[in-house]
């Protein structure tokens, strides 16, 4: 048992993060990190970066709410400030434990409004698949409408197409889908009488009620709004940045939202705060702008160290107080 956890922490937590580590080190082991150095001590404008930090906190109290318009529809009651303190805590237990934290703040909040935790499951996906559906169609709109950038961008990065045309990796995939699909089929259609899969068949009806949530929503509007309202304020915690560094001052907002799509593209991959995937997205852009390497790489690691250090700080903070602010019974 000590072996599995141990294992189960490495491939968890150390291995993500080793990948992070690594790809940063393939990113900047070539970089003159005395200039580097240089723009991260004098060419910086650090109170615009802490302006932008207000954007990043104003997104996820939104996303709060707009959690609490899909719970709503399940007929719970709850306090707005529980959701709100566990979706900032959901970041800072991402940066120990990707994709961890969108289960913890559901089973935070089953611990302390007492809704069901598959319920708040089938909240969640909806929640991530609104966010999901945002960061395509984002990277639709940079690809009709600026379609050279990708061409320069896959030109400067060979490597990439040849990962997405690669046809062994394509058969894999195909392989391991059908294979899993098959297996799900077998075990819910062959192996019903097992109380295992009748109690995983009733997790999965109650999952499939919190994703029905959207459906009975009476505020869809609301919901598309503060949608809206979120990857604003997520484009602007990052564009803001542009405007701390001489080098991306000049720019303009296209190149920004350009850089900053790519970078949401980069965040989901499941690694620790998106460190690497993010820097090299990042980075990666901003040459293809014209900005100097060891520019672009000092503007990566100043913006997201700064943003990730007042992120995490938020989730503390939100971890802190869904105890103390719970600690003793009030009515909702």
């Amino acid at each position: 048992m000590a072996l599995n956890k141990i294992l189960n922490t490495i491939v968890k937590v150390f291995l993500p993060l080793l990948l992070g580590i690594l790809l940063l080190w393939f990113l900047y082991r070539d970089m003159d990190f005395g200039e580097i150095l240089e723009v991260i001590q004098k060419g910086v404008r650090y109170d615009i970066i802490f302006v932008s930090l207000l954007f990043g906190l104003a997104a996820n109290i939104i996303r709060g709410y707009r959690w609490g318009l899909l719970i709503g529809t399940l007929g719970e009651r709850f306090k707005m400030r529980n959701l709100i303190y566990a979706v900032l805590g959901n970041y800072a237990i991402n940066f120990v434990l990707p994709r961890v934290g969108e289960v913890w703040r559901c089973g935070i909040i089953t611990k302390y409004e007492k809704i069901s935790f598959p319920k708040l499951i089938g909240t969640l996906l909806i929640d991530r698949l609104a966010d999901t559906v945002s960061v395509g169609l984002l990277a639709l709109f940079v690809f009709t409408f600026h379609f050279g950038f990708f061409k320069h961008f896959l030109a400067r990065n060979p490597e990439l197409m040849h990962a997405f045309s690669s046809d062994t990796h394509a058969l894999w995939i195909g392989g391991i889908f059908l294979i899993l699909a098959a297996a799900v089929w077998f075990t819910f259609t062959r192996l019903n009488h097992f109380s295992l899969v009748q109690k995983a068949k009733g997790l999965l009806s109650n999952v499939w009620e919190g994703m029905k949530s959207i459906a009975r929503m009476k505020h869809k509007g609301l919901f598309m709004l503060q949608t809206l309202l979120i990857w604003t304020f997520y484009f602007f915690f990052f564009y803001i940045t542009f405007y701390a560094f001489d080098f991306t001052r000049s720019l303009g907002a296209n190149a920004g939202l350009i850089a900053f799509t790519m970078s949401s593209i980069g965040v989901a991959v499941p690694i620790q705060g998106g460190i690497g995937p993010w820097h090299f997205m990042v980075i990666a852009s901003l040459m293809c702008f014209g900005v100097r390497d060891t520019d672009a790489a000092a503007f990566a690691l100043v913006v997201h160290s700064v943003q990730s250090i007042w992120t995490a700080l938020c989730g503390l903070f939100g971890i802190i107080a869904l105890p103390i602010g719970n600690s003793k019974a009030s009515p909702r």
